[in-house]
């Protein structure tokens, strides 16, 4: 859990065509599971494009890819009235049903569809990319009136309660994350009629009124809104690109249209940054071209770099990504992302507005292609181009298909209705538990103190207050309120619930565990496994890194950030005692950040919580486990920050845990004051969280080798000479291993796989007990003479 708002997960599985290793370039590594990072933390880095590109690029430049047929197939089962019933011949029955509105033979409410022919006769002229918008929007909904008049065997009506529409925007669109505020500006979306009237104070557009519901499908959704549209109503958004110098007209549509098989566009997909001549220099937020030796002292552990890195991206993210240094072709002006991830953008804020939404759809439109991207937490996919000029009838049938998607078909979660509460949006969730009965949920997720993702796949993780009338009887004794936290899990994964109970039989005979783990007081698991989808579409390895949603209600706890000085030390120690004896007994954390470190007040004691325990795993569990790639990017061990490490070939051991707790208590101290993070010009290490593995690896060595430079006037000098002897220590047991490895390499031999004894657990931990810092931190306060 992260309610600081300064950790998170996202996760990438590695497509087929990634590219080669190169370095600032962020790629898929093989063999690791979740290396976090706070990619999500829209708090800490804002929601500049600049800022949060990178880790959108990530995951758009991983995207898998489907045939344009086998996804119209896909959105038209989901849109029939058996949807888990295979019909495969469906599509073909759609195309040949909707061949009377592609040759202009469909009147209805006074529109006729050889309207449709007229408006594309408009779009295909030469011209600037914004005079294209409109004819667009007229051919869609056009389309769509006259659509409603098909019907297919097997396929619901049109969705009454949703309407959709396609509606012009060109505006600024604005949401809160947090404490900031995000700008972006979608070309068109598509909206339920009744959201995209609601700016046009003049309208009414419900069905009652059909002449005035027609009207503004044919008017004023070509206009931009008056007021700006709400990303909560936004179901799909539209994105235009006109090729540069396209002075020519597009290649005008047919006069009469037939059901022809699918002729594959140029490009089939859509790759990032395709629409422009590439710039090989570094731009703001990526990486040489080459790295110097940095990366070889990374993967020694010997900590002799001196000049730190620029950063490229970075992101709390899973083990099927490699994260590998590389140089990144950018645009000339960094806020001006490719449009592929400037759609995926639009993706992100469309996942933020909603509590647990499954999936999303948007569309891309270059010139007379359109393609259709896919997102969840399990990646995106993007099917090949329709040129929906020549081949009309496939773009009759995708919007055939959308029109009769209901809310949860758009990818809105069913399962969480948004209620209004005094005045402020929250969301409601009802289910039946074997043991208590209905459990009820109140989610308040307007809430000040809610820690919301940003970004498009991964865990995904929200933290909500939560109450419950049902659970506020069972446990009667929490005072501080209780906290629902919402992510998708991996499938084939040991569950978090389950790994709680483990540490719950560990915490019956061990005190340093007891007290200090999270309270689980109820979960609940959904069904719908994200890779079900991928199944349909016959991408490959379809259940790699398939995600399940999951939610659990804790107790309520406070963040260690709040704390400073020896209150600080303590509660961070006491979350060091129980990690420590967890590891021993075979529950392996590894993924200490600050918000993990969690804290409660009992009869009048600071008591620390280690928190968070799905990224963790058993040590007899089946399958590979020591090499992962788990952690949260800015305090993972230097060992793991490496190229190597990133590729899943260093065992992540006890001693990198450790590390990271070494990391988080720097990150703390530097950046808070009296619990308060400090403003932008006055606090430092900004950059760990916005740079990639290899390169936050290199910042945190220019940190070690130049640790005067980072000294702050806030900081207590015995807070300060504690961080100084950490790192020193740190520095020392790194350079002995160092050496260590060269001799061994020096005789010839491969360097072992390292192994831990409990013994060098201890002896670990212990070096940086031994400092005189640590004995006086550790001290307890003297009381004042008589």
């Amino acid at each position: 859990m992260s309610p600081t708002g300064e950790t998170g997960t996202s996760s990438t599985p590695p497509r087929a065509n990634a590219l080669a290793h190169n370095a600032g370039q962020i790629e898929s590594t093989p063999n690791s599971r979740g290396a976090a990072v706070v990619s999500e933390n829209i708090g800490l880095v804002g929601v500049k494009v600049k800022e949060v590109r990178p880790w959108i690029q990530r995951d758009i430049e991983q995207a898998k890819q489907c045939k344009a047929d086998a996804m119209l197939q896909a959105l038209l089962q989901r849109a029939s009235c058996a949807p888990k019933t295979k019909q495969p011949e469906l599509l073909q029955q759609c195309l040949k049903a909707v061949l009377p509105v592609c040759n202009g033979q469909v009147t209805t409410g006074g529109i006729c569809s050889s309207g449709i022919e007229t408006a594309l006769k408009k779009y295909v002229r030469p011209g600037v990319e914004n005079n294209f918008y409109g004819p667009f929007i007229e051919a869609t909904n056009i389309s769509l009136a006259c659509l409603e008049e098909i019907n297919v065997d097997g396929m619901r009506a049109p969705a009454s309660a949703v309407d959709m529409v396609c509606q012009q925007n060109d505006m600024p669109m604005y949401q809160n994350h947090q404490t900031v505020k995000s700008t972006r500006k979608p070309d068109c979306v598509i909206l339920p009629l009744n959201s995209a009237c609601a700016p046009f104070e003049d309208e009414k557009c419900g069905k009652k009124d059909d002449k005035k519901r027609r009207a503004h499908m044919t008017k004023n959704a070509m206009a931009k809104p008056p007021a700006p549209l709400l990303w909560t109503d936004v179901l799909a958004c539209i994105e235009f690109k006109r090729k540069t110098d396209r002075k020519k007209p597009i290649k005008p549509p047919h006069s009469s249209h037939k059901v022809n098989d699918y002729v594959p566009t140029k490009p089939e997909y859509l790759p990032v940054d395709h629409l422009k001549a590439t710039d090989p220099a570094p731009g703001p937020s990526q990486a040489p071209a080459t790295q110097p030796a940095f990366d070889t002292a990374l993967v020694s552990s010997g900590l002799t770099a001196t000049q730190p890195s620029q950063g490229g991206s970075s992101s709390k993210r899973k083990a099927t990504d490699p994260l590998e240094s590389a140089t990144k072709k950018t645009r000339i002006n960094p806020d001006e992302p490719d449009v592929t991830v400037q759609t995926g953008l639009y993706a992100a804020e469309m996942f933020a507005a909603n509590l647990a939404v499954n999936y999303l759809i948007n569309l891309i439109v270059v010139d007379d292609v359109i393609w259709i991207w896919y997102y969840d937490r399990q990646g995106t996919i993007q099917s090949s181009g329709i040129n929906f000029i020549q081949d009309l009838p496939r773009f009759m049938v995708l919007l055939y298909a959308l029109q009769r998607f209901e809310l949860n078909d758009w990818g809105r979660n069913k399962d969480f209705l948004p209620v209004q509460v005094e005045g402020k949006r929250c969301h409601q969730f009802k289910i039946k538990d074997e043991q208590l009965g209905d459990v009820d949920l109140l989610l308040h997720t307007s809430h000040d103190e809610r820690v919301t993702h940003y970004g498009l796949q991964g865990r995904a993780t929200n933290v909500v207050p939560v109450t419950s009338e049902v659970l506020a009887k069972k446990y009667t004794d929490i005072q501080d309120g209780m906290v629902a936290k919402i992510f998708w899990g991996e499938a084939n994964r040991t569950s978090e619930p389950k790994i709680l109970e483990k540490v719950k039989e560990i915490a019956k005979v061990h005190s340093t565990v007891k007290d200090h783990i999270p309270e689980l007081l109820w979960h609940h698991t959904f069904a719908n496994p994200t890779s079900a989808i991928r199944e349909a579409l016959g991408v490959p390895e379809p259940t790699t890194g398939s995600r399940v949603l999951y939610i659990l209600v804790f107790r309520k706890l406070h963040s260690i950030t709040k704390l400073h000085g020896k209150e600080l030390f303590d509660v961070w120690y006491q979350c060091i005692q129980c990690h420590i004896t967890l590891w021993k007994e075979g529950v392996f954390h590894r993924d200490v950040s600050p918000g993990n470190l969690m804290w409660y007040r009992s009869l009048g004691r600071l008591i620390g919580v280690l928190n968070d325990y799905d990224l963790s795993s058993l040590a007899h569990e089946q399958g590979p486990r020591g090499n992962e790639r788990t952690g949260t990017i800015p305090f993972m061990a230097l060992e793991l920050l490496s190229a190597q490490g990133q590729r899943g070939e260093v065992k992540h051991l006890y001693r990198h845990d450790l590390e990271s707790f070494m990391w988080c208590f720097a990150w703390i101290s530097l950046r808070y004051e009296n619990g308060a993070l400090l403003t932008v010009k006055s606090r430092r290490l900004d950059d760990w969280a916005t740079s990639d593995a290899v390169t936050c690896g290199m910042l945190k060595l220019y940190f070690l080798n130049n640790l005067k430079e980072f000294r702050s006037p806030h900081i207590e000098p015995l807070m300060w000479k504690f961080l100084v002897e950490c790192f020193v220590v740190l520095k020392k047991e790194a350079d002995a291993r160092y050496y260590l490895g060269l001799e061994s390499l020096s005789d010839g031999d491969e360097q072992p796989n390292p192994k831990e004894s409990e013994s060098d657990i201890d002896g670990f931990l212990q070096s940086f007990k031994n400092t005189t810092s640590w004995a006086a931190l550790s001290s307890p306060p003297q009381r004042p003479s008589q």
